[in-house]
């Protein structure tokens, strides 16, 4: 049970209305610092998310020996090794927290060049699945040891260079195995090939991974989605790179806008996104939303909101603003193929219904889906975030049905958007 100091309430509200610029993207900010350590030449990064999962990505490099200077979200530079990130032989123990899109990346690109080093994270982290990414790994020849429970972190890495050649990797869990394994392939002793099986979750974060590679001079050849050829090469630095803004993070003030009131506007993201959760304003449109989208901008208005039945295993962070935003539209919303809600900082699944029916909603869980049938009016509740950052944004929403909102465990949000109630608050009306 949380303490009163760790519940934020909030009130009921009409509306969120007006303008925001996002913090940028989690899942570009750590690929973007991983590459800029790994290429050529210095990488000034504009609009690096300042949250938990950069922080310790950053911490990590730092104590790697990567020269970085500045702090997000101001300009951070960071001078590249030109290859592996260590080749002289050091040790190292890295905590990375809860930090997914840092302790697997690193996971992969620690065993290029030369030393010894324990990745481990939190008590949640600890129970995260990471053995497909290590068993793709010792395929290329990585001595990785479990110091725990088999398959999860702690791990322990003794690294002498990865061998080029054929791996095969399981795509069915997290498209953040396949990202780490492409992020370090380049600097493999040969080309590689990397062999999917099962069918690859989550591909748009897989697209974001092959662009920001391609920007870093290496293209791969992608075969379907089933075989990716990635080449021997050397990663070089662009010089500048911007980091566009979080379209995860969008998701909330965007299912806000179609909620109620005049609508809303997010400025940093528009058309030309890379982020796979940008094909969340194609679902508001399925629901009744009104959708204008530009180059630079994305509004989103009212409209009467009717519930889907929609595969959302490609945007499955957004896919939780899609549970919530469900309580607002008419009939039943059907949301399926997300069993990898099941392995992120909580069993997503389980944890989003659980507190959906605590405003009264009908609920209908199963292994890889759920069902959610709004009440005619939504109760006041208290809401078990689980520690999950995502669980605290979502239900924030519940209070524009013009109920009271208390959040167990708020200052989760810090982990991608330390802002967020403070902006929450500034839109409310």
């Amino acid at each position: 049970m949380s303490s009163a100091d760790d519940i934020l309430h909030l009130p009921p509200k009409a509306h969120l209305s007006g303008e925001i610029s996002l913090p940028g993207s989690k899942s570009i900010s750590n690929r973007a610092l991983l590459l800029a350590a790994l290429a050529n030449g210095t990488t000034r990064l504009h609009n690096l998310l300042a949250s938990d999962d950069t922080h310790y990505m950053l911490q990590a490099l730092q104590q790697l020996g990567i020269t970085v200077t500045g702090e997000p979200p101001n300009e951070v530079q960071v001078t590249g090794q030109a290859g592996p990130l260590v080749t002289d032989g050091r040790t190292a123990e890295l905590f990375l927290g809860l930090a997914g899109t840092a302790i697997r990346p690193l996971a992969a690109a620690l065993n290029l060049g030369n030393g010894e080093f324990v990745l481990d994270g939190t008590a949640r982290m600890r129970e995260r699945p990471i053995n497909h990414l290590v068993e793709a790994l010792r395929l290329l020849g990585a001595n990785i040891a479990y110091q725990s429970a088999d398959g999860y972190p702690p791990i322990a890495i003794q690294a002498s260079g990865l061998n080029g050649g054929t791996t095969k990797i399981d795509g069915t869990i997290s498209s953040q195995f396949l990202s780490s394994l492409l992020l370090a392939a380049p600097y493999a002793a040969g080309d590689v090939n990397i062999e999917i099986v099962g069918e690859l979750v989550s591909q748009p974060y897989v697209d974001i991974t092959l662009n920001l590679m391609q920007r870093f001079g290496i293209s791969v050849d992608n075969q379907n989605y089933q075989r990716f050829v990635v080449p021997q090469g050397i990663y070089h630095s662009p010089g500048e790179f911007l980091v566009e803004g979080d379209a995860s993070s969008a998701s909330y003030f965007l299912a806000a806008g179609a909620i109620s009131g005049p609508g809303m506007r997010i400025r940093g993201l528009g058309a030309n996104s890379i982020q796979g959760d940008i094909a969340f304003v194609e679902v508001l449109r399925r629901m009744g939303a009104k959708v204008d989208i530009a180059a630079d901008y994305i509004e989103v208005k009212p409209g009467k909101l009717r519930g889907i039945d929609a595969d959302l295993n490609h945007i499955p962070d957004a896919a939780m603003t899609v549970a919530v935003l469900a309580l607002f539209a008419e009939g039943t919303t059907h949301i399926r193929n997300i069993y990898n809600w099941r392995v992120k900082e909580t069993d997503r699944l389980s944890a989003m219904a659980t507190e959906l029916r605590k405003l009264g909603a009908e609920v209908v869980e199963s292994d890889d889906a759920i069902s959610i049938t709004p009440p005619a009016n939504l109760q006041s509740a208290q809401i078990g975030t689980y520690g999950d950052h995502r669980m605290a944004m979502c239900f924030s929403l519940a209070s524009l049905a013009g109920v009271q909102i208390a959040l167990e465990d708020p200052a989760c949000v810090g982990k991608t958007f330390p802002t967020y109630f403070a902006e929450f608050a500034r839109l409310a009306s």
